[in-house]
């Protein structure tokens, strides 16, 4: 793990995730899934550990569950004991979902046929399979909370997929605790901050917020912070393309070209050029814009958001060396 410190105050986030990911031998077969990035997460998140199957009842260890095809809606189903475990598990989403309103981000298990989010099998009655989709709990958290930062720990070893899911996470906390306060000084002060980010992930979306902020309608602040979160999260939706990155950190160079040797920009611009063609990761040139930061103490750029979008100690070493994009 990266011991470096962060240079930013940044929030916990609330977390719901699934229990047998590191936290509880509590799978079906009494094993615990391995999973060290949870590890690594526990020091800056609230978790909320969830076994959706337990909390209808079933025990550890316990007989497989699967869920069958039978007519537009599938059947959750316990094939040893011919058991229909559809509407218990049903009634439990819905429940547990309903008071999880402030939740900023989900990772379940992937392939479960409770928690599963677009990966579990289904059958057909007569045992054949019949194609993959989410299971139950895992699709009603995506019905719930469209916006929230979901992920299964498979798709989590994935960097880039990593990286984008703890910018979402932590931008949504952010905002969560601007909504909070009901003050539009601290919306302004919070897209100041984003501003960077938001250039990276949707410019249009970027200025669709510059405009619900400046309010020249005079909307009341609870209308604007609503109208705020929803297109701050569309802006998130999904990762930002490498092209994009580029266009920041140039737009970032602005701020120093001035005071920087022409051997000093002419490595920026070649730390660039390798991140387009993929022979580098994108924290190669940020960490050079990093450095410009720090050198000559730029504070606007300190603030932002895009140069440390969570904490620093969730960033891996060998992250460095892989391919963001």
């Amino acid at each position: 793990m990266n011991d470096a410190r962060s240079t930013r105050d940044h929030p916990r986030p609330t977390l719901v995730i699934s229990k047998c990911l590191e936290l509880e031998a509590c799978r079906y077969n009494g094993e615990r899934i391995r999973a060290p990035f949870i590890i690594r997460l526990e020091g800056f998140v609230e978790l909320r550990p969830v076994c959706p199957e337990i909390e209808i009842g079933l025990g550890v260890p316990r007989d497989p569950i699967r869920l069958v095809s039978l007519g537009d809606s599938p059947r959750l189903t316990q094939p040893s004991t011919g058991r229909d475990l559809t509407l218990a598990m049903t009634e439990f989403t819905d429940s547990y979902l309903s008071g999880q309103h402030d939740a900023d981000g989900f990772i379940l298990k992937s392939r479960s046929p409770s928690c599963g989010l677009t990966d579990v099998k289904r059958y057909h009655p007569n045992g054949q399979s019949s194609g993959k989709g989410a299971g139950m709990f895992g699709g009603g958290v995506m019905e719930r909370f469209p916006h929230a930062a979901v992920e299964d720990e498979g798709r989590l070893t994935n960097f880039r997929l990593r990286h984008h899911f703890l910018t979402k996470l932590f931008a949504r906390a952010s905002f969560r605790a601007v909504k909070a306060s009901g003050s539009m000084a601290r919306l302004v002060r919070f897209h100041s901050e984003q501003k960077f980010l938001l250039m990276a992930y949707h410019q249009g979306e970027l200025r669709r917020l510059g405009r619900i902020v400046a309010n020249p309608e005079r909307h009341a602040t609870a209308d604007v912070l609503d109208a705020y979160e929803e297109h701050f999260s569309l802006a998130l939706a999904k990762p930002a393309r490498s092209t994009s990155n580029i266009n920041v950190l140039m737009h970032a160079l602005g701020y120093f070209s001035d005071a920087l040797a022409a051997g000093e920009k002419r490595h920026f611009l070649t730390a660039l050029d390798h991140y387009r063609a993929k022979h580098l990761a994108l924290s190669a040139p940020l960490a050079i814009v990093q450095s410009w930061i720090a050198r000559f103490g730029q504070e606007y750029l300190a603030g932002q958001s895009y140069f440390e979008p969570y904490p620093i100690p969730l960033l891996e070493l060998r992250d460095s060396a892989r391919e963001v994009h």
